[in-house]
């Protein structure tokens, strides 16, 4: 009779468990990925289009170094933003041997070609961070919004 009650308790129990989904097999579904997850990785490439150009071309850097700082930062503010984390040389990639940009400039070209390429890929990037501001919610809208505003300004500087 004992045994009968502990069956009887124990049957009760993997029902509840079941109806609970905590015996459920079926794995849960991946999370959405951040919608501003393709800007982050746009801010990445134009700092290393930008690195590159500097390492191939250091007559640029004064030019350069700066609107690759800022591509960092943006990087950075998305990253914390998102809850994303930036590849570990993303803060501070050696100079003699940054990342190949995916499409970057021709950077073995003359100054001039890469700087029209950069503006190229400046203007790229402000469009999709127009886009992604005008989808963004308010609480993200400014910094997309500065970001978009920022690349504009790249883009006219490397005139």
């Amino acid at each position: 009779m004992l045994r009968g009650g502990a069956l009887a308790a124990l049957a009760a129990a993997v029902g509840t468990l079941t109806g609970c989904d905590l015996l459920d097999r079926e794995p849960e579904p991946a999370p959405e990925p951040d919608p501003l997850a393709p800007l982050l990785a746009g801010a990445l490439d134009l700092a290393a289009r930008h690195q590159r150009a500097i390492a191939d071309h250091p007559q640029l850097a004064d030019l350069l170094g700066p609107i690759e700082a800022a591509h960092r930062a943006h990087a950075e503010e998305l990253a914390r933003l998102t809850g994303t984390g930036l590849p570990s040389s993303t803060p501070a990639l050696p100079s003699s041997n940054p990342p190949a940009p995916t499409g970057g400039p021709a950077s073995a070209g003359d100054p001039a070609a890469v700087r029209a390429e950069l503006r190229a890929a400046e203007q790229r990037g402000r469009e999709a961070a127009a886009e992604a501001c005008l989808a963004a919610p308010a609480e993200r809208a400014t910094l997309v919004g500065t970001i978009a505003a920022a690349r504009a300004a790249h883009a006219e500087v490397l005139t």
